[in-house]
């Protein structure tokens, strides 16, 4: 058997959905085949630091082990793995070889954002999923609109502020959203995942609350017409030629599908594939490789629709480029029963991302001559 290849998984983050990266990290070693993988762990604290363990010979059984509390390497030593290739000399044996490929199992701020992919892209390192672009368009749902409105993609109606904006001219903007959106409608934070801060405004009171509440948790806010609709999700995967996977349907628990409906009562029903006309899935399919290929996609991503019940329109609600990754998340769940399993998305993705670097690699960076 060749040499194996060596993994680094950077997991937890600074973003309010540390715990959830903690568990889907804790999901994807356990799932990793360690007769073709090697598997290095580096854990970023609620505060930003970074802490690196050993390479793993088993996966760990539990959340705990892999905060790494018993790591005595500091942060220097916790990057160096990243930029190791970066240096002369940097591929050598044991526990001093450079990582082979970086998988980014960060959720929300500072995640999938498109900022730690910006350090690997410095650290000139394959790593999986999307590059800075499509993560950054990805997570600002205000720059995503605005692309999916651009490639001619039904979405429901929305208007944006930001907080200087806002405290400048509120009553002007609540009249604007009473008269075009009206109620109830849906307020979020322009950059966040996991449903972090949004809220259904029913009444003028319950809105100016709302948008303060967004505004906690970023500088712009969006605001969206609340739209009667199943909520259909595909899994995409795939870099140039992208492909996706059978539909799947969220009936949430809660109002709407917020991060206590995600996360927390556990009663909200996934239907896998959703119980929709074939025409309607093949349309949702084509629409998800649209949008995907929209924001310059790659890797992997799930693309979200509401498919309205007064007429069957779909509309795009987003792409998250770094959904939830667990066994039991809906992105892994919509391949395995496309007739992709875990394991094999885990190879695929590993794969697809070496491709891309390899690709870039034939980018000329300097002033070349002119033809």
């Amino acid at each position: 058997m060749g040499e194996k290849v060596r993994v680094g998984l950077i997991y937890g983050g600074k973003s309010g959905e540390h715990e959830v990266s903690l568990r889907t990290a804790l999901a994807v070693m356990g799932e990793f085949d360690y007769n073709r993988y090697e598997v290095k762990p580096i854990y970023i604290t609620q505060d930003g630091q970074w802490r690196s363990g050993d390479v793993l010979l088993a996966p760990p059984t539990d959340t705990a082990t892999l905060r790494l509390e018993d790591s005595n390497a500091g942060e220097g030593a916790a990057l160096a793995p990243v930029f190791q290739g970066l240096q002369s000399g940097a591929a050598g044996g044991g526990e001093s070889r450079a990582l082979d490929v970086i998988f980014p199992l960060l959720h929300g701020t500072f995640g999938e954002d498109g900022t730690i992919q910006g350090l690997l892209e410095m650290a000139n390192i394959p790593y999986v999923g999307a590059g800075v672009l499509a993560s950054a368009v990805g997570m600002d749902k205000i720059m995503m609109k605005k692309v999916f409105a651009h490639e001619g993609l039904a979405q429901c109606m929305f208007r944006y502020y930001n907080r200087t904006q806002w405290e400048k001219d509120a009553n002007y903007f609540i009249n604007e959203i009473e008269i075009s959106l009206g109620y109830p409608c849906f307020i979020k934070p322009a950059n966040l995942g996991s449903s972090v801060g949004i809220s259904k405004a029913r009444n003028r009171e319950e809105l100016v609350a709302a948008i303060d509440y967004a505004f906690r948790y970023d500088r712009k806010v969006i605001v969206e017409e609340f739209v009667d609709a199943r909520e259909i999700e595909v899994s995409v995967l795939g870099n140039d030629e992208p492909r996706a996977s059978v539909p799947g349907e969220i009936r949430a628990s809660n109002d709407f599908y917020d991060y206590k409906a995600k996360y927390i009562d556990g009663t909200s029903v996934m239907e896998i594939p959703a119980n929709i006309p074939q025409e309607t899935s093949d349309a949702v399919r084509e629409l998800a490789l649209r949008a995907y290929q929209a924001i310059d996609g790659s890797g992997l991503s799930r693309v979200d629709f509401f498919l309205r019940k007064s007429d069957g329109e779909l509309l795009i609600n987003e792409v998250n480029t770094m959904p939830g990754f667990t066994p039991f998340s809906m992105y892994p769940l919509m391949w395995k029963e496309t007739g992709v399993p875990y394991s094999e998305l885990l190879d695929t993705l590993i794969e697809l991302a070496l491709q891309r670097h390899a690709d870039k690699q034939r980018i000329e960076y300097g002033g070349g001559s002119p033809l």
